[in-house]
C-alpha cells in the first residue's frame, strides 16, 4: 500500500511540475529548441532543477543503503555499448520533440488538460509501442 502511496505521489509531483513548468506546452518547448529565432532559456532552467533533484536524491539513496550488504542492495546500472538501436532511437525520440514539442510524459499529462496535439502524439506513442513489441517479438 505504501508503495502505491508514494508512486502516486511522485507521479503527481512530477505530473505539477510539468505544468507548473509549462513542459505541457509544445510552443515553450518549440521555442526552447529554436536557437536561431526567438530562443527561450527557461527549459534549460527546469532541466537543470531536474537533474539537480536526481543527483541529490541518489546521492542521499546511495547514502542510506551503504551498510546493505545483500542482495537487496540497489544495482548500480552498468554502461552498455553504444550501438545502432541506441543511435537510432535515440535520433527518432529527438526528431519527434523537435517536430511536435512534446514528449512521452507531458503529452500524458497534457491529456489531462485536453490539448489536441497530446492526444495525436499519446495515440501515435502506443502504435509505436505496439509496433516496437511486433518488430521485436522473440520467437
Amino acid at each position: 500500500m505504501n508503495l502505491n502511496i508514494s508512486a502516486f505521489a511522485s507521479g503527481l509531483t512530477f505530473g505539477l511540475g510539468l505544468i507548473i513548468s509549462q513542459m505541457i506546452n509544445p510552443v515553450k518547448v518549440l521555442s526552447f529548441l529554436d536557437v536561431t529565432g526567438n530562443w527561450d532559456p527557461s527549459l534549460a532552467l527546469v532541466m537543470a532543477g531536474a537533474l539537480l533533484t536526481l543527483g541529490l536524491l541518489q546521492w542521499l539513496i546511495r547514502k542510506s543503503t551503504k551498510h546493505i550488504q545483500s542482495a537487496n542492495a540497489i544495482k548500480q546500472a552498468t554502461p552498455k555499448k553504444i550501438d545502432v538501436k541506441l543511435i537510432f532511437g535515440s535520433s527518432l525520440f529527438g526528431i519527434g520533440w523537435g517536430l511536435s514539442g512534446l514528449c512521452p510524459g507531458p503529452a500524458l499529462v497534457g491529456l489531462t488538460s485536453g490539448l489536441s496535439g497530446s492526444y495525436v502524439f499519446a495515440a501515435a506513442l502506443f502504435i509505436g509501442f505496439l509496433l516496437f513489441n511486433k518488430l521485436h517479438r522473440k520467437p
